[in-house]
């Protein structure tokens, strides 16, 4: 290996101290240009309804919360979590991660359990024994191997968070993040990349308690992936920082400049009411209601049926036509799926098909709009597609392969991957193609508000009906 010279070694130091001048004056150049526009979203109020909090699905990795004594980490139904009890803790809102979820109190306290490796949880849990299960139970969904961590496998507090209240908490893989009242957001954890860690932000590999994110506020909301994020301010402006090798930050990342993708930075897009994210693509919705998207397209999960080949981007944000006039309020997604809402209550689907994520039954696909493999078969459906077995419904989330739907009237219906229990409908033998009720002993006189899909699991939460 020949060394460099030192005159050498002094030039790219310079040059990179330059490259980072560069953007950061180019950074304040932005928010110059923004504090001159039009006001044209808002910070949304803090929720304030407390709640009872459901868990289900594999949790092996310490997700459902149940702490290290429960007698499975395999949750086939919705359970009631009984470290978050509506009378003491109140479940207001939460996040589910990969591997983690995010829950808001009634008094605006965050607390935090799941896997910890990249410090998501906010809170040191390095010293925690794991404990084994209570061996004296004698239920047949009983793990043999049931181990978990004390600390990770229990909701705790979250420390370091301003007294400000928080209106809204999102997670991903490896990184967990909150919005103030007050438009500023705190974050912890990290982001990763293929090859590996890619850092909190150009200094920090790996963040593991709450820090604010500087030079930015005034956002009104946040959107997370797989491992990025995006965000929406008061002006319309979306931001997009994290990992971005699928172009999922609406701009082309350089391996030279990698580290510049660890800040929100803006990418064009303007007049901006809504963002949503899948795991490895993005979504925007503008004021005058046209939907955009970009990022990994595949399987059509960005709904563009142009391209949908092995390793197939959309590099930069562009208009879903399939979802033109239908109102669209809300979208998400999975790893390879995505779902849309609109005002009425209406979802739209489109993604890949083998475990079923987009819930139409195979003999009622609409087959002209779908993209088969070499042997015939259904491989995806890049086309939006109304699903027609459904509600009125006011909510919907994504798992990498399950989905939920919430309907007007408080109801979970549920598709999807099925082998890991995250559709939370007992021991089934096949995917789920189809929306399917949720409906057992412990949320059946509940009216559900609140859905969410982590990783392997899923959380709700809500009250009893009057």
């Amino acid at each position: 290996m020949v060394a460099l010279s030192r005159k050498h070694r002094v030039s790219s130091i310079s040059s990179k101290a330059v490259s980072a001048k560069r953007a950061r004056r180019s950074h304040s150049l932005e928010w110059l240009r923004a504090s001159r526009m039009k006001s044209i979203n808002s910070i949304p109020p803090p929720k304030d309804v407390p709640n009872d909090f459901f868990v289900w699905g594999s949790g092996a990795m310490c997700e459902l919360g149940l702490g290290p004594a429960a007698k499975t980490k395999e949750v086939k139904r919705p359970r009631l979590n009984p470290f978050l009890p509506k009378d003491t803790v109140g479940v207001v809102d939460f996040a589910a991660g990969g591997m983690h979820t995010l829950v808001l109190d009634k008094t605006n306290r965050v607390w935090s359990w799941g896997n910890n490796d990249m410090g998501v949880l906010g809170r040191d849990t390095s010293h925690a024994k794991e404990v084994l299960r209570d061996a004296d139970g004698t239920d047949e969904d009983e793990d043999e191997d049931a181990d978990l961590n004390e600390a990770e496998s229990t909701p705790g507090l979250v420390d370091g968070l301003p007294k400000e209240r928080i209106v809204q908490l999102v997670a991903t893989d490896n990184l967990s993040a909150v919005l103030l009242e007050t438009g500023s957001v705190y974050a912890w954890g990290t982001f990763r990349c293929n090859e590996g860690i890619l850092g909190f932000s150009r200094s920090v590999k790996v963040q593991r308690s709450p820090v604010r994110i500087e030079n930015f506020d005034n956002i009104v909301q946040l959107a997370a992936g797989k491992d990025h994020l995006l965000a929406l301010d008061t002006k319309g402006i979306a931001y997009a920082w994290g990992n971005g090798q699928q172009f999922q930050l609406g701009r082309k990342i350089m391996d030279r400049t990698r580290l510049t993708s660890l800040e929100p930075r803006s990418f064009g897009l303007k007049n901006v009411k809504f963002v949503g994210s899948g795991d490895y693509h993005s979504f925007a919705i503008t004021h005058d209601g046209k939907v955009l998207s970009w990022g990994l397209n595949q399987f059509g999960q960005c709904g563009i049926s142009t391209d949908v080949d092995d390793g197939s981007i959309i590099t930069r944000p562009t208009e879903v036509t399939g979802l033109s006039g239908k109102g669209i309020v809300a979208i998400t997604g999975g790893e390879h799926h995505s779902l849309a809402l609109s005002s009425s209550g209406e979802v739209y689907v489109f993604g890949r098909y083998d475990m079923k994520e987009i819930g139409i039954e195979k003999d009622k696909l609409p087959l002209d709009d779908c993209v088969k493999d070499a042997h015939g078969n259904v491989r995806c459906l890049p086309v939006p597609t109304k699903l027609t077995t459904l509600p009125s419904i006011k909510a919907v989330e994504a798992g990498p392969h399950h989905s939920l739907a919430l309907s007007r009237d408080g109801v979970v219906f549920a598709w999807g991957f099925a082998d890991t229990y995250a559709v939370g409908l007992g021991n089934l033998d096949e995917d789920v193609d189809h929306p399917t009720r949720i409906d057992n002993t412990a949320t059946r006189d509940h009216a559900i508000e609140l859905i969410g899909c982590g990783g392997q699991f899923s959380v709700s939460a809500g009250n009893k009906r009057d």
